[in-house]
């Protein structure tokens, strides 16, 4: 079976197409999804041959997990590494949403490159804040799998609260927390936050989207923690570099983890001085095989010798520290989440009174970045501000 994990909070509307894409053919859904799940089998029509939830009531006529817990196991299969393991919805480095085909080698060799790196590399006495949600690859591959294969704990919290987080560090005495830029900005300005607090952890990591000197400086002031950064992509699974355990500057994403190529091309391909700007291109063995039925994505995204288009653009400097200076693909992220302007435009556009829309992102303090819409109405159209975000919100994730 192939894994498709999915946004909980989601639009009934946005679960119902992303179900249809991968064909699925059985749900798992815990409490917070129940109420989506039902309004994606009902309204929407959704088929599925298996429903299957965490507990009596969660759904109407669908099996509990502790029914089937009870059950004969099935024997265990053996699968090859290059079998596909999960299936990652992403607007990521091809346009629209569509689900990135992540194998069982590409998990496993990213795991395995944390290891490799006595830096990163988790163990039995680790505990890790387990804070990132498991339908986006950090919080799938770097929380858990990471984690796990190392022996160590996570700590699972349902939702991200600064108060409830630094008691929860406090109590399990937390040694590693990852989480976007806009995790660290709200526990840094928390009334509570001191060194005393974050006392048990010894590694902090940004990652998701680019931190700023602000908020590496607040944690440094409030925290007493030396924040590094990281980078990766859901077509990498995830990570692609690191300043841990290295001396980057502030700002810096670090250098390439083990096992990983990485090289800037100029726009004919070609690759560029250190110090000059080019696309960063990724290879290696945890580079995905491709978009899932997708050829046409999948070529645009992949060379024929197996370089990954990110559509970011970077800089190298004489020490080898890599920095993030732009995009080239058209993209928005909100909180460590890709959000495409054209999928937000063409939910605008389907409203009986927009005639065009056009979307960007700009600075927002706490998310880094937030989607800002420009409308042009159809002639004689009348409708207000309010009335076009609940019209996106029933279409779209929150973010």
């Amino acid at each position: 079976l192939v894994a498709v994990p999915l946004n909980p909070q989601s639009p009934p509307a946005e679960l119902a197409e992303e179900l249809a894409v991968v064909d699925a053919r059985a749900a798992l859904v815990g409490p917070a999804g129940a109420r989506a799940m039902a309004q994606v089998v009902t309204d929407q029509g959704a088929a599925l041959d298996h429903l299957i939830v965490c507990r009596e009531g969660d759904l109407a006529g669908a099996v509990t997990l502790d029914a089937l817990l009870g059950s004969e196991p099935l024997p265990t299969l053996g699968r090859a590494a290059d079998d596909v393991a999960a299936l990652m919805f992403t607007s990521g480095t091809a346009g629209s949403p569509r689900a990135a085909m992540l194998t069982h080698g590409n998990l496993l060799a990213n795991i395995e490159q944390s290891q490799d790196d006595p830096a990163r590399r988790r163990g039995p006495g680790d505990v890790v804040l387990g804070v990132l949600p498991l339908f986006h690859i950090f919080g799938l591959n770097v929380v858990l799998g990471a984690t796990l294969a190392g022996g160590g704990q996570v700590v699972l919290i349902e939702r991200f609260d600064p108060t409830s987080c630094l008691e929860t560090i406090a109590e399990h005495e937390v040694t590693d927390v990852t989480g976007p830029p806009t995790l660290w900005s709200a526990l840094a300005g928390h009334p509570g936050a001191s060194p005393l607090a974050v006392a048990s952890i010894k590694r902090a990591v940004s990652g998701a989207s680019r931190l700023s000197g602000d908020v590496a400086r607040a944690v440094r002031e409030r925290l007493g923690l030396d924040l590094k950064e990281g980078y990766g992509l859901t077509e990498t699974a995830p990570v692609v570099s690191s300043s841990l355990g290295t001396d980057a500057p502030v700002g810096s994403i670090g250098r390439p983890i083990r096992g990983v190529e990485v090289r800037l091309v100029d726009a004919d391909g070609g690759d560029v001085y250190v110090g000059d700007p080019g696309e960063l291109q990724v290879r290696g063995p945890n580079v995905f095989p491709g978009y899932w039925e997708d050829a046409e994505a999948t070529r645009r995204a992949l060379t024929d010798d197996g370089w990954l288009h990110t559509g970011d653009i970077a800089v190298v400097d004489d020490d080898g520290y890599l920095y993030l200076v732009d995009r080239a693909k058209d993209l928005i992220i909100v909180s460590g989440f890709n959000v495409h302007p054209a999928e937000v435009e063409d939910v605008l556009t389907a409203h009986p009174d927009v005639a065009e829309a056009a979307v960007i992102g700009v600075d927002h303090p706490h998310t880094g970045e937030a989607v800002k819409a420009f409308v042009v109405l159809a002639e004689g159209g009348r409708v207000e501000e309010d009335e076009l975000i609940d019209h996106v919100g029933s279409r779209l994730a929150r973010y």
